[in-house]
């Protein structure tokens, strides 16, 4: 008896907090106006996604302490656009990115517990930390944690959110009209947790959801966070995807479980992707050109250089070659670019890496903007729906993934192709659901339910 095919999971990110959104495309949107926010998430479910994904961007990208156009700089408060999006969607996962940093557990857990009952159990926590003190000085807690203590911070973060939404069992509530009894215990949401981290008691004052806690995302890539995936997470985001690093990522991840106690089918991996779609191959290729043309403009490119050079470049050609001179070293805090990420890969080493540019570049007859073009891309499913569809189906049936959180380079109908031409061929081939089965997103996800906790009466 043959094997059933492997069912492909996608998630539909809604993109802004990059630079890989055309926003100047004639097609383009409101980034921050609700009905873009509605219509990609009502195209997911259409396309019977598994879940709508927002980033997070705390602070306002700058450069050289200017606000610059070339990543969206703006997004309204995550909690706010998912409840409105639970009033106008039914099936579809609702998943935030909130960070274990700048938050406290108790408001965290209320606000998704909060989430989970307006969306009858659709609620998804992306758990992130921060490393810049950059965007920390928005806070009070201001400054940064090292990447230990973050991670240290994160899992204790999780953990202590967790027993808030285990204080309760689910069966507290009796509502007896007859008798006039509320409660079946007086003291229910009774919590009390203290380690280094927090030091909290009291009673948690929102009944146990739909789905007992939300579904619990990470995106760590690190050792620590493929550690932190693995004992805790329902679903990993993955950067890797070009086949075979993916298929490495894929087996590392998912052969850390069993330390856990937890099997392979316990966490899901998807890699984040984009795609350009063509009547035919060949077609498609052009297209994505000229959307990667698009997305690394003049002016895109000279703030890339800047960087890693860590210095001006206003007056360089991008249609020219890379600056000559040695980048100006310093540690990322000094960085021209603080809090951008990319900043913080080019203070390893960014001589060295320059170096590398440089030959690529004079190997390859490179422009500077050519080169930025080539080194910045990531690997996007390319091609005829035909061609994407297969290319989709290989990495979930081959273990490189369990599926994709999908972004479109418009905003908002970008999605409307894949959903329109892609996913009938996946349905097709019977790797793809034609109706979602379950109501929660831990159903999509093909996750069991959380079994309710035991009676426990913490310490007051």
């Amino acid at each position: 008896m043959s094997t059933p095919p492997k069912q492909v999971h996608l998630a539909a990110g809604f993109p802004g907090v990059n630079n890989t959104t055309v926003w100047s495309d004639p097609a383009a949107g409101s980034q921050i106006a609700f009905d873009s926010f509605r219509h990609v998430a009502q195209t997911a479910e259409r396309g019977k996604f598994d879940f709508f994904f927002l980033a997070e961007g705390l602070r306002l990208r700058e450069q050289g302490g200017k606000i610059y156009d070339l990543d969206i700089v703006g997004r309204p408060d995550t909690f706010t656009v998912l409840a409105a999006l639970a009033a106008v969607t039914e099936h579809i996962g609702l998943a935030g990115t909130i960070n274990s940093t700048f938050n406290e557990p108790y408001e965290l857990a209320r606000q998704f517990a909060s989430l989970d009952w307006l969306s009858d159990g659709r609620a998804a926590w992306n758990v992130v930390t921060s490393w810049d003190a950059f965007t920390g000085e928005n806070f009070r807690r201001g400054g940064y944690l090292p990447q230990d203590q973050r991670y240290a911070r994160a899992k204790a973060f999780l953990q202590t959110a967790s027993e808030l939404w285990d204080s309760w069992r689910g069966d507290e509530i009796l509502a007896d009209k007859e008798s006039g009894q509320f409660l079946a215990t007086p003291a229910p949401g009774a919590f009390a947790h203290a380690d280094a981290q927090f030091d909290i008691r009291g009673q948690f004052n929102v009944p146990r959801s739909p789905q007992g806690r939300p579904v619990v995302l990470q995106a760590g890539e690190s050792d620590e966070g493929r550690e932190f995936a693995a004992s805790s997470a329902d679903v990993i985001f993955s950067r890797y995807s070009q086949y075979d690093e993916a298929r490495a990522f894929y087996a590392d991840v998912k052969n850390r479980l069993a330390r856990y106690g937890r099997s392979r089918d316990d966490l899901l991996i998807l890699p984040a992707t984009g795609f350009v779609l063509g009547d035919t191959d060949a077609e498609a290729a052009e297209l994505a050109r000229e959307v990667r043309l698009a997305q690394v403009s003049p002016a895109t490119t000279i703030k890339f250089l800047e960087q890693l050079w860590n210095t001006d470049l206003s007056d360089h050609d991008p249609d020219g070659p890379l600056p000559a001179f040695d980048p100006v070293v310093s540690d990322v805090d000094g960085s021209i670019a603080k809090g951008n990420a990319g900043a913080r890969q080019f203070a390893k080493d960014p001589i060295g890496l320059a170096d590398r540019w440089r030959a690529k570049a004079a190997a390859e007859n490179l422009t500077s903007r050519e080169l930025i073009i080539e080194v910045t891309a990531r690997n996007i499913f390319v091609g005829s729906p035909a061609t994407v569809a297969d290319q989709i189906d290989r990495f979930v049936q081959e273990d490189a993934s369990d599926g994709f959180i999908i972004g479109a380079h418009v905003v908002p109908t970008g999605l409307d192709p894949f959903v329109d031409k892609v996913i009938p061929l996946l349905q097709e081939r019977g790797v793809y659901r034609t109706e979602y089965a379950g109501t929660t997103l831990r159903d999509h996800l093909g996750l069991a339910p959380l079994a309710a906790p035991a009676a426990s009466t913490p310490e007051r």
